[in-house]
């Protein structure tokens, strides 16, 4: 699931639900809420945890690794 991976390198990374919420524009209540598959992120954060985290689309939505 999305949220298990956004948990995963969010916490890789040091950071708290409050930092990534902060680099999103959003409330940390909401990363909360993507991490326990509460809610969805908009394809504007996707694309943003993307850039953040420095991975594809295609493994932060389906846990897919880019082929090397």
């Amino acid at each position: 699931m999305i949220g298990i991976r956004i948990a995963q390198l969010r916490q890789d990374r040091g950071f708290k639900q409050a930092d990534l919420a902060d680099l999103l524009h959003i409330s940390a209540s909401a990363v909360g809420m993507y991490e326990q598959g509460r809610r969805l992120p908009s394809l504007n954060t996707v694309i943003s945890l993307c850039q953040i985290f420095d991975v594809t689309a295609d493994y932060l939505l389906t846990g897919k690794e880019p082929q090397k």
